[in-house]
């Protein structure tokens, strides 16, 4: 007989797998990092630095102010134990799930490695092969190559050894070593991966079915769609296979959630064996737009009605909530949105926007008051300021005893 979970359930499951059941630890090192990173599998890393980069949020959501260089050990240095893979796009996974992953790159080099830009730059590919393999570690404005002064590539704008050392890194033939502020820094897979990532081959269906389990462990409750989504694997019939074996071993539960449907009927979802089940929930977070509870919209919108689109390509005046709002997290519910901006010339923390979503806490002001302020401690800011832009600004303000400023639009309620 298939369970059936309220939905309120099902938001305390799936935020109990992400970690937000735990409080948050007293003092944070490595160990802290690497276990809130082996229940997430995966770091999303996006360029906006607005308020603070995308992969460095989600510890901070479940762990509070910790030292960012402890991931940067983590990730980014020569030897690294987690590192740079298309995942769920450009993100950060463990070293030792390099095989798991082998699938998206055969899949990446059948792309783009026979179209016509690979076939005429065969020699440009080799000569990157080689310049990595005498030199080391290089940024690409340490390559000195005729292809940099040329005409640029149309692969994403870029020119073509900027293209050459991406497509390299798709086939996983070149990996990350390491970043220089933002910049990534190439070098080949057999100098930054241990032999034993490197020569484990694990079957493309055995794969998509081991990370479909990891997916419904950091999940909790899910439908097919959202463990596909958790990998951004597109190739459901395995998908679905994969759901099969963990359902005859007893790992996944076929489960149906209050209000989850699909073409108006109860959609199918699978609630992971081990799944905690927490009767309550006292979290409090701010979000980036790609933490994995929020960053597939259509789970954000079952799990929380929260309906969640990032303004960063919309024109200002266009603009609803502000250009990078984030989603914020009080108890088990996503109870609004706050667009940041970190001002760091006046070391001022500016909440640019401000907005409730419907059924929010009595105590949410206060709630969230407290999360901005460990925000602006974390990013080294003295100070937090509200515009008048959004329903929720004047009792963040007052929550927060803090000065106002004026939207750099113009903007206010």
């Amino acid at each position: 007989m298939t369970t059936t979970l309220r939905r309120a359930e099902a938001r305390r499951i799936a935020l109990a797998a992400q970690g937000f059941a735990r409080p948050r630890p007293a003092t944070v090192g490595t160990r802290q990092v690497a276990a809130a990173l082996h229940r997430m599998r995966i770091l999303q890393i996006d360029s906006v630095n607005v308020f603070a980069r995308s992969h460095y949020m989600p510890l901070f959501a479940r762990l509070g102010a910790y030292d960012t260089a402890v991931l940067d050990k983590l990730a980014f240095s020569r030897r690294p134990a987690w590192m740079e893979s298309w995942a769920h796009v450009a993100s950060l996974v463990s070293v030792d799930d390099w095989p798991l992953l082998q699938f998206r790159r055969d899949d990446m080099r059948r792309k783009y490695g026979a179209d016509a830009w690979a076939e005429a730059n065969q020699p440009l590919l080799q000569w990157l092969r080689d310049e990595l393999a005498d030199r080391g570690p290089l940024r690409p404005a340490e390559i000195d190559h005729d292809a940099r002064s040329g005409a640029r590539g149309s692969w994403w704008g870029w020119d073509d050894v900027k293209n050459g050392l991406e497509r390299l890194w798709l086939f996983g033939e070149v990996a990350i070593a390491g970043r220089r502020g933002f910049e990534r820094r190439y070098a080949l897979a057999s100098d930054v991966l241990p032999a034993s990532a490197r020569k484990t081959t694990v079957p493309r269906a055995e794969a998509i079915t081991e990370l479909t389990r990891r997916a419904a462990l950091a999940y909790g409750v899910a439908t097919a769609s959202d463990l596909a989504d958790y990998w951004r694997i597109r190739d459901r019939p395995a998908v679905l296979a994969g759901i099969r074996e963990l359902v005859d071993t007893g790992e996944l539960v076929p489960v149906e959630v209050e209000g989850w449907q699909v073409a108006g009927r109860p959609a199918k979802a699978w609630l992971h064996r081990d799944a905690a089940r927490p009767r309550k929930m006292d979290a409090a977070a701010l979000l980036t737009p790609f933490d994995p509870v929020v960053w597939f919209r259509d789970r954000a919108e079952r799990l929380f009605d929260f309906d969640y689109r990032i303004e960063i390509y919309t024109p200002a005046p266009q603009r609803r909530f502000g250009y990078y709002s984030l989603p914020v997290l009080v108890g088990d519910d996503v109870v609004g949105r706050i667009d940041l901006k970190a001002d760091r010339a006046s070391s001022a923390l500016r909440v640019q926007s401000a907005w409730w979503e419907s059924g929010a806490p009595p105590d949410a002001a206060e709630r969230i008051a407290g999360e901005l302020l460990t925000a602006a401690r974390w990013q080294g800011l003295d100070r937090v300021t509200v515009s008048r832009w959004g329903d929720a600004s004047d009792a963040l303000a007052g929550a927060l005893a803090a000065e106002r400023h004026e939207h750099p639009d113009g903007r206010r309620n």
